[in-house]
């Protein structure tokens, strides 16, 4: 290494010069990956509508019995994780012996907490439902209770495979856990396709709960947690490629968890406060669901009209895919850039990180809303299972939410400011806020007629997402000074718009084909409303392109730029690539860059990105912020020490999470008795 260091750049294309040489080989291979699942997840989706119908009780019954592993891993266990555990993975990896130790303690620890949580609940699996369900009749009841027996074992798995992700991504390794989900999504379709081959597509032949068997619960809940086994296991290959001789290892005095978890009780405290607001309101959305089952006993028709929270959840899936392809991923850039800005003290940097992703996630995010508003009808037809009721009912919920994407995008790039400055304390009274509003108009949701609940609860959900922009943006006007509002107005307009009349070139496209309807080629089948979407989305998008171009919205250059350029751009070669290696001699913070529910999460999908590390905070050399780098041994600088934000907008005397755990030697920790030798 040059005894001359080179200065890096405080801005951000410096910090994308330093990048590791297979920086671009890496992005491509993790945007592929997730391209390839959200795929494959909605033809999962697809295939569970096939096989149990969108509008049916069976269907109903599990979509809720799937959804709570995810959601109680969430309440009782995601924000310990996030918060505690992921930390001290990323700051162990910098040991010298790459954390092999600490990390085999620590995934000794958690295995046993997941298991025993997850024997718990799975045996209070009948209380469970009682908990989250309301006006089950007992044939119901029992048909649920046998789904979450068999679905309820994923809370064990979720935990290991969000610990497996971070001991790769603490290793380098950020692709294997973007393609494990792909084997998940593979093997449930293979359950649902084998459901109806044997037992038929719900369209021909009805399944119902006096035709349900035993069989058909392992068809299609036993797939489902095999998918997920399977998403795990995968993981173990490249885990065990990494050579760090991990295994058992017990004595956990001395791990730093009590004083990590002190530190991020905003954090935890967030977290369970959102979930336990979004528990309540899939509680209520069961209700229709109930309901319908004793209409069609009664042998009413106006069961066909009822949306259960099937319903919902597609509807859901559909909405949160512009947020979930290009928002959660530019935040995630943008976040270092906040950081540093924080960091310095710098409001106007800050202030300006916040305006640009704000004003280029809405190129994505203002036309993905009014897409789906235009193309929800053969949206709806094409998840429908084949009922052309169904896809209305869909189509209709899926407008409610549509709308609201742009809202819900910003909410999130707005949270990263607060994450930025080390503030977890303001997202809680946030939190607090939404799910007061959330439990109260849920509780008096139940009492609308049942054909209007959920699409009550999507109303809920959507005015849930604007009233948290308007939040944040109170507090972040305390905290800046101002949003650089006009500018982000200006664009907003611009793009709306262009996003207008690319919506009303999709609706003409759309009559031409008879979508307006009810007979019309559209509704006449699924593939022919597949037909429908490639034929009218590419057009939307042409004429949408168009007007961006017409009306100077440069933020689309903004936009593709950087993701362009991560595709295309090559390793680092010749003398570029020494000092991007000489600038990597101080490891990342482990700040904790988390997603911790400001807006409820409605999918119970399991999403592997809310459990990733923090910032990659600009290298300095060994004074940075005027301290030393940290003692000999050490793996993270000045860890005993307050945070590092000095100067910067948060308050300067409270640490960062975990940050007081021993930094010494591995296998020297005094409390680790285990892996010393006994005096003679």
């Amino acid at each position: 290494m040059s005894s001359a260091k080179p200065t890096p750049s405080r801005s951000g294309p410096a910090d994308s010069k330093a990048a590791h040489p297979g920086e671009a080989r890496s992005s491509a291979i993790m945007a592929a990956g997730t391209l390839v699942s959200r795929f494959l997840g909605f033809g999962k989706t697809w295939m569970l509508g096939a096989a149990l119908g969108l509008g049916s009780t069976v269907n109903d019954t599990f979509i809720n019995a799937n959804n709570l592993p995810n959601l109680i891993f969430l309440l009782v266990a995601g924000g310990v994780f996030n918060a505690v555990l992921v930390p001290q993975i990323i700051k162990a990896s910098k040991a010298p012996d790459r954390g092999a130790d600490y990390i085999s303690r620590l995934l000794t620890l958690a295995i046993v907490v997941l298991l025993t949580l997850t024997l718990l609940v799975t045996l209070l699996a009948p209380s469970v439902i009682e908990l989250t369900t309301q006006g089950y009749s007992p044939p119901q009841k029992s048909l649920a209770v046998s789904f979450a027996f068999w679905c309820l074992p994923q809370i064990f798995f979720y935990g290991l495979y969000a610990l497996l992700t971070q001991v790769l991504n603490a290793n380098g390794a950020f692709g294997p856990a973007m393609w494990a989900p792909i084997m998940n999504n593979i093997v449930a379709i293979a359950g649902l396709g084998m459901f109806i081959g044997i037992m038929g597509a719900n369209v021909a032949n009805p399944h119902t709960l006096d035709n349900w068997g035993s069989f058909q619960t392992f068809l299609v809940a036993g797939f489902s947690t095999i998918g997920v086994i399977a998403q795990t296991a995968i993981l173990l290959i490249p885990v065990f490629r990494l050579r760090l001789g991990l295994r058992p290892r017990f004595g956990w005095r001395g791990v730093g968890l009590g004083q990590a978890a002190r530190l991020s009780v905003w954090t935890l405290a967030t977290a369970a406060v959102g979930q336990l607001a979004f528990l309540y309101v899939m509680r209520i959305a069961t209700i229709p669901g109930a309901e319908r089952l004793r209409l069609e006993h009664a042998g009413d028709p106006a069961a066909a009209t009822l949306p259960g929270n099937a319903v919902l959840e597609v509807a859901s899936q559909l909405y949160l895919l512009p947020h979930s392809i290009i928002a959660l991923s530019l935040a995630t850039v943008l976040f270092n850039r906040m950081t540093r800005a924080s960091q310095d003290g710098n409001r106007a940097e800050l202030r300006n990180a916040l305006s640009h992703g704000l004003r280029t996630m809405a190129v994505a995010t203002v036309f993905g809303a009014l897409a789906l508003f235009a193309l929800a009808g053969p949206l709806g037809m094409f998840f429908s299972g084949g009922r052309v009721q169904d896809g209305v009912m869909l189509a209709q919920t899926l407008t409610i939410l549509a709308l609201s994407t742009p809202f819900m995008s910003a909410n999130f790039m707005m949270s990263r400011v607060f994450y930025a400055n080390e503030d977890a304390r303001t997202p809680f009274y946030i939190q607090l806020v939404l799910a007061l509003v959330n439990v109260l108009s849920a509780f008096c949701i139940q009492f609308l007629p049942f054909d209007q609940i959920i699409f009550a609860i999507a109303i809920l959900y959507t005015g849930g997402n604007i009233l948290s922009v308007v939040v944040s943006a109170f507090f972040l006007r305390r905290l800046l000074g101002h949003l650089d509002g006009p500018r982000i107005a200006n664009s907003y307009i611009r793009m709306g718009y262009a996003a207008l009349g690319s919506a009303i070139a999709g609706a003409l496209a759309l009559w031409l084909l008879g979508s307006y309807n009810p007979d019309g080629f559209s509704w006449s089948s699924r593939p022919a409303a597949l037909v429908t979407l490639v034929v009218v989305g590419p057009i939307m998008l042409a004429v949408y392109l168009f007007l961006l171009k017409v009306f100077h919205v440069t933020e689309l250059r903004d936009l593709l730029q950087p993701l362009l350029g991560r595709l295309r751009r090559g390793p680092a070669a010749g003398p570029a690539a020494a000092p991007a290696a000489a600038l990597r001699t101080r490891p990342e913070r482990a700040t904790v860059s988390v997603d911790t529910g400001l807006i409820p999460r409605i999918s119970g999908e399991f999403d592997a990105a809310s459990f990733r590390a923090g910032p990659e905070v600009r290298e300095e050399d060994e004074t940075s912020y005027g301290r030393p780098a940290g003692p000999e041994g050490g793996y993270l600088p000045a860890e005993d020490l307050p945070s590092t934000a000095q100067g910067g907008l948060g308050r300067g005397d409270i640490p960062l999470p975990g940050r007081r755990t021993y930094q010494g030697p591995a296998g020297h920790n005094p409390y680790f008795p285990f892996g010393r030798k006994k005096k003679k």
